[in-house]
């Protein structure tokens, strides 16, 4: 199943280059088994891509965001010269898979069970 990269208005600038291997990236995945959705988020929380509804793409990004920033605090709290660079999230129902970068989060969420 192959749903629409949605764009949402922002403020950040990327080549188009940057721009055309961003989605073709986003496409890859989202063509994976069992992949719901994924979520671009930038640094300030808001999504910038998404293949999921509004009300859900901000629900997950608002939070997924400040677990995250506290997720990567705590790690280095634990240890100053580390930093997090995957966070993985098993419940019953889905799989959530951040990356976060310096600037972008990328979410990925998933049925695990397909």
């Amino acid at each position: 199943m192959s749903l629409p990269i949605h764009s949402w208005q922002h403020e950040d600038v990327l080549s188009s280059a940057e721009e055309a291997e961003v989605e073709e990236t986003l496409k890859r995945i989202q063509t994976h088994k069992g992949v719901i959705g994924t979520i671009v988020v930038n640094a300030e929380g808001i999504p910038i891509r998404t293949t999921l509804d509004n009300s859900t793409t901000v629900q997950y990004a608002g939070l997924l965001h400040q677990l995250t920033m506290k997720a990567r605090s705590t790690v280095r709290d634990i240890d100053p010269q580390n930093d997090l660079t995957f966070l993985r999230i098993r419940s019953k129902k889905h799989e959530i898979m951040v990356a976060p970068d310096k600037e972008y989060l990328l979410i990925v969420i998933q049925n695990p069970s397909e």
